[in-house]
């Protein structure tokens, strides 16, 4: 049904479902959509603190664990990639597109400060950024393309990368679409939580938190909580019981409240280095 089309949803909200194409029934509904779209502004802006303290600083390359960058990236290729293949809608799609986006540019500020702070040239560096960004612009158009032809109604769930037909839920099996949604998802949580390990270590091995944005953290620990919730609260759909919901949704459950507790180890890490931690002064030193 074209956009609007109220006709499997009598008591919806009309803005709801013209520009997400989801019923939203009661204040449950509405509440999950609104937690849903807080989760994706704190996500779009969890970066922004950490190219701030990069600069600032000037050793982005000890502060954080590549491993940490490339599990991150990883796991977010993977949303983008779930997004265009489970057919979600063009905001999750855009979404997506600008988290990889953010990605390539922390990454490149390592590579950046990596070659920096040992005295090579860092013309390389700006090339292939420069090149990742192109072509995932690149790919962003034809992403959206196919995402705008898409027809069928979806439900809007904020980050996740599972796209829950209408005719599809209930109690039937899986679809095609939400089996490669579910399996893209999972690997895409484990990369999640597996990118958390390295930087814990990295702060430990340290004895500190310099050169790290907590806002970092905080922001991405607030996306998390919100989303978590704007799941939870989504009523099921017709016939559907809550336990069956919780099945479909659980990899991206179990990633987003999952890394809220691994962000929780961290945010003790900065409470416990606040004072014993060296200062940018001597870590420049030891560079040198």
């Amino acid at each position: 049904p074209p956009p609007g089309n109220l006709s499997d949803c009598p008591n919806g909200s009309r803005w709801v479902m013209d520009v997400f194409s989801e019923c939203a029934q009661d204040g449950r509904d509405m509440a999950s959509i609104i937690l849903g779209l807080l989760s994706i502004l704190c996500f779009a802006a969890a970066s922004f603190p950490q190219f701030y303290q990069a600069c600032k600083t000037g050793i982005m390359d000890r502060a954080l664990s590549i491993y940490f960058l490339l599990g991150w990236l990883g796991g977010d290729l993977l949303n983008l990639i779930g997004s265009f293949l489970a057919d979600q809608l063009p905001l999750q799609v855009y979404t997506a597109i600008y988290y990889v986006l953010a990605d390539l540019v922390m990454l490149s500020l390592y590579c950046y400060y990596k070659v920096k702070n040992r005295g090579g040239s860092t013309a390389p560096i700006n090339a292939a950024f420069l090149f990742l960004s192109l072509g995932t612009l690149s790919t962003a158009s034809f992403l959206s393309r196919g995402a705008a032809v898409a027809q069928d109604p979806v439900t809007f769930k904020g980050r996740s990368l599972l796209s829950a037909h209408i005719d599809e839920l209930g109690l039937k099996p899986f679809s095609r679409a939400e089996i490669i949604g579910f399996t893209i998802g999972s690997i895409s949580s484990v990369l999640y939580l597996c990118s958390r390990v390295p930087q814990i270590y990295t702060n430990y091995k340290r004895k500190s938190t310099i050169g790290v944005s907590y806002s970092l953290f905080a922001l991405v620990m607030l996306g998390n909580l919100l989303y978590g919730l704007s799941v939870l609260l989504k009523n099921p759909e017709p016939g559907q019981g809550e336990g069956d919901y919780v099945l479909h949704h659980l990899p991206w459950l179990v990633g987003s409240l999952g890394v809220l507790s691994l962000d929780v180890v961290i945010s003790f890490q900065f409470l416990a280095y606040r004072r014993g931690s060296c200062s940018t002064h001597e870590e420049r030193e030891a560079l040198l």
